[in-house]
């Protein structure tokens, strides 16, 4: 698709400087712009590419000075970085505007589907699914039976939703996940028999999921993600767990069976938590931690594993470090102390 400068100005609500008419058809960071895409300046850093790139269109703030000549034609509007942003959820919008269903799909009889669907090739929708209006299912998604999903909920290639899962609407999962698979659960008294896992899982509305991750059924209720939940790539969340509001997840984080997370809390990368715990809201995990016991004061940063208070570790950790200089010292002063005595005796 084409636009001219002065179609993407008028959306954005800015003011052209330069051709209006300039033809728009890509986007591109501003070192890297090529003739015929848009570009944008908010990081003072990247200034001077500004007087040197090759895109065609620029979008910059209004109350930015130039110091020398530019041959972009420019956007000037409130925030780059907004606008910017605003372009980009449009043009997903229309990369992602999949309609219509494959002939390849296959859909039960007895699932109801609703208005606006897209059903890629090899989808697969099992007995009595409910599927809301404007729900994508890319191909070889699998969708099991009992599934209900929310209104404009996307979910892309190779996504495996098991039977009796609820997913809310506007939620986005990404490909490679697996949501209701059986919790990992064996009772070492009776044989190591598996204890059969019969509850569900349930996703709230405006919940992201990452790539590759995997969403434990409860052995008994509902594993459960609240509203807003963002969880990026390789992300394991056991059994009967609740993760609450707004909580975000970076890579690689480990959530053991029935531990229940507050709301806006924030994991970065390989956080481990062991089961059973309570995570108050607010908290805050820093990258490799492990949480081995609860957590019940809001708003608290942990670091280290086991971890405990960020501020204790870091001051903890200066002392680790010059460890081997503090034992170097110890025995040189029991050497003098063992010397002195035997001088004495």
């Amino acid at each position: 698709m084409k636009f001219t400068a002065q179609q993407i100005a008028d959306l954005l609500q800015g003011q052209i400087e330069g051709d209006g008419s300039v033809m728009i058809s890509k986007l591109s960071k501003i070192e890297e712009g090529e003739p015929g895409s848009i570009s944008f300046l908010a990081n003072p850093l990247y200034t001077p590419y500004l007087y040197k790139t090759n895109a065609s269109l620029v979008i910059i703030n209004k109350d930015f000075v130039l110091t020398a000549p530019v041959s972009a034609t420019l956007l000037r509007v409130e925030s780059a970085a907004n606008a910017f942003t605003q372009l980009l959820e449009m043009y997903n919008q229309v990369k992602l505007n999949k309609k219509g269903i494959s002939k390849m799909a296959f859909i039960a009889e007895s699932a109801t589907i609703g208005q606006d669907i897209y059903a890629g090739e090899f989808a697969f929708i099992g007995d009595n699914a409910k599927i809301g209006n404007h729900v994508k299912i890319y191909p070889q998604v699998y969708v099991g039976d009992n599934v209900v999903i929310g209104d404009n909920t996307t979910l892309f290639a190779g996504v495996k939703i098991y039977s009796e899962t609820v997913i809310g609407k506007d939620c986005i999962i990404h490909s490679g996940t697996v949501i209701g698979s059986d919790g990992f659960r064996f009772n070492p008294e009776n044989d190591h028999k598996k204890v059969p896992q019969t509850g569900n899982v349930i996703i709230e509305d405006n919940v992201e999921i990452g790539a590759n991750c995997a969403i434990d059924r409860a052995t008994l209720g509902s594993t459960i993600l609240r509203k807003g939940v963002k969880f990026d790539n390789l992300i394991h969340i056991a059994h009967n767990v609740e993760v609450g509001e707004n909580t975000y997840f970076a890579a690689h984080g480990v959530v053991a069976g029935s531990t229940k997370i507050g709301k806006n809390c924030m994991f970065s990368g390989q956080v481990g938590i062991v089961g059973h715990l309570q995570v108050a809201d607010n908290t805050i995990i820093t990258a490799q931690s492990g949480i081995s016991k609860s957590i019940t004061k809001p708003g608290e940063t942990y670091m280290g594993s086991p971890a405990f208070d960020a501020n204790k570790y870091r001051k903890a950790f200066v002392h680790f470090r010059n460890l081997d200089a503090l034992v170097q010292r110890v025995a040189i002063l029991e050497k003098q102390l063992k010397a002195a005595e035997v001088k004495e005796g």
